[in-house]
């Protein structure tokens, strides 16, 4: 027998979902203009997507999944981590501080990295006035055969996460981008 230990989880794997905490699920609900209808919601049906609206609590960056990934990857090597993030239908959705739907764009295009060369894929930003639908707080049966088409990366886990705002994802895109290059 070796010393080595092996995962138990074959390297192509999704990974795994996480779980939102109570307070998680407080800071969540907190979006809504009705809070305790959420939780009465989630209570019923915790295996529930909820819609919620941007622009007060979070906004939301919708990346292409692959991009995404080494958004990620960079926030988490540069050290601040990332906020809550969502994996849904082949998109990752990160959590950031309100404004930064706003924000980021302007600030991709005055780096000229969101402009006509694409180094940074076009990303949809959901701030005032949209609304996501953000993931089941506890992840599915881990016996089912396909990960489930909406699930927690990044769960919520405290009543007042850290949110990356825009200069922070602004960074992170140009590192992805010429990681990628």
């Amino acid at each position: 027998m070796t010393t080595r230990e092996h995962s138990p989880r074959p390297p192509y794997a999704a990974p795994a979902a996480a779980r939102v905490t109570l307070a998680g699920a407080d800071w969540l609900a907190s979006a809504s203009r009705y809070p305790r209808s959420v939780h009465a919601l989630w209570a019923d049906s915790p295996g529930s997507s909820v819609m919620l609206p941007c622009g007060t609590v979070f906004d939301v960056i919708d990346f292409p999944a692959l991009f995404g990934r080494r958004v990620l990857d960079r926030l988490w090597a540069a050290g601040p981590g990332s906020g809550p993030v969502a994996a849904q239908r082949g998109r990752l959705l990160l959590f950031a501080a309100p404004g930064t739907a706003q924000r980021l764009p302007a600030l991709l295009s005055w780096e000229e990295w969101g402009g006509r060369d694409r180094r940074v894929p076009p990303l949809l930003c959901h701030g005032t006035g949209d609304t996501v639908a953000v993931p089941p707080l506890f992840p599915a049966d881990e016996t089912e055969p396909v990960p489930p088409a909406s699930r927690w990366l990044v769960a919520p886990e405290t009543r007042d996460p850290w949110l990356p705002g825009p200069d922070v994802l602004l960074w992170a895109c140009v590192r992805a981008a010429r990681a990628a290059v």
